[in-house]
């Protein structure tokens, strides 16, 4: 019998998580099969998700007609499902989590995307939600933005464990580091336990592409052509270069001497856009230590299906940096794009996040 690929990732140093959340997941068993047969060891879910799964399918009519009921907040009916689910997620991985040393096992939660650009507000939803939720391997989303970073580093230095999403590019990655090893810092000096930070960085991969691609198609010339459907991976490759700089280097050396844990970096949206690339290609192409791939329902069965695994994140680090440097060349400059991308995926989230707050409709009696 052949060996399942997803479970080798794991002998390479990578984690894998699953990129959907949803009551379906629980009541089929399909959650609890996915942690015992393929080794996933952790839960990402944002906006989009949980529109999906609350306002398009029957399994959470119920919930939604008693809540309509109540006297609650929109938010408030969308908080009192979500938590929900996110409790039993975290309780079906705390096994994982105790197994592993609290290094894997976590499930995330999106703060309202109505507050990327409100510093303070970000915290204190983070710090609702941490509340709400009362579970220690959860990880609190907050978005890439100047704000959301601030916030992010206050968290930390509150000892608060957060995934940091919404990342598309290298400078938007390293204000993240950067914020993790400042927040890292001041939850030392204020006498907090080293072993207490966790975090993750998510740089999210096939939007990229999408975009790169369009442009490079608009340029229509050989050369250009030449370069589509690779600027996601060599980005990629670029964050993990200076995360091994950063956390395995001089600016993380005291830090990690009393105990701290690196920031993992996490490769998302990795379900690829365009048919024409393998439906695997962030996957294989990205395989290594002190990371984490988060992937949907189908790229996780089309990678147990057809996956190949071997080291390849440090292969090509040289070529990754021509390949950024050509699209540069061609007018592409990728920290631009990833502005854009960003501010398109803020703009996706928070229409779902609306959509979904509308679905709950208002009060009845």
């Amino acid at each position: 019998m052949k060996e399942n690929p997803l479970l080798a990732l794991k002998a390479l140093g990578q984690q894998v998580w699953l990129d959907n959340l949803s009551r379906a997941l629980f009541r089929d068993g399909a959650l609890e099969g996915f942690v015992r047969d393929d080794g996933v060891d952790g839960v990402t879910s944002n906006p989009s998700i949980f529109r999906k799964a609350i306002a398009d399918t029957a399994d959470y009519a119920d919930d939604r007609q008693r809540l309509r009921r109540s006297d609650l907040t929109a938010e408030g009916r969308y908080e009192a499902i979500v938590i929900d689910d996110i409790r039993t997620a975290c309780n079906l991985l705390w096994p994982t989590y105790l197994a592993s040393g609290g290094e894997a096992g976590f499930v995330s939660l999106e703060v309202s995307p109505a507050l990327s650009h409100d510093g303070a507000g970000t915290e204190a939803a983070a710090r609702h939600l941490r509340l709400l939720v009362s579970r220690d391997n959860l990880l609190v989303k907050v978005p890439g933005t100047p704000a959301g970073i601030r916030a992010f580093e206050a968290l930390t230095a509150a000892g608060i464990r957060v995934n940091v999403t919404l990342l598309f590019s290298q400078p938007q990655y390293e204000a993240v580091a950067q914020a993790y090893l400042r927040g890292a810092q001041r939850w030392l000096e204020s006498g907090g336990h080293p072993g207490r930070l966790r975090s993750v960085a998510s740089l999210f991969l096939s939007r990229i592409d999408t975009l790169v691609d369009w442009r490079l198609d608009a340029i229509a010339t050989g050369e250009a052509l030449a370069l589509r459907g690779r600027a996601g991976v060599a980005l990629a490759k670029r964050c993990y270069s200076r995360y091994r700089e950063l956390f395995h280097g001089p600016a993380f050396s005291t830090l990690a001497a009393a105990g701290v844990r690196p920031q993992k970096l996490l490769w998302a949206s990795t379900g690829g856009k365009n048919p024409a690339y393998s439906d695997v290609l962030y996957v294989e192409a990205l395989i290594g230590p002190e990371t984490i791939t988060t992937l949907p329902d189908a790229t996780l069965a089309a990678f147990r299906d057809h996956g190949r695994v071997g080291p390849t994140l440090m292969l090509g680090m040289d070529d990754a940096r021509i390949h950024i440097e050509a699209l540069a060349a061609l007018g592409i400059k990728l920290d631009e794009a990833g502005e854009t991308l960003q501010f398109d995926g803020l703009c996706l989230f928070s229409d779902a996040y609306a959509m979904l707050l509308e679905s709950l409709g208002p009060r009845t009696a």
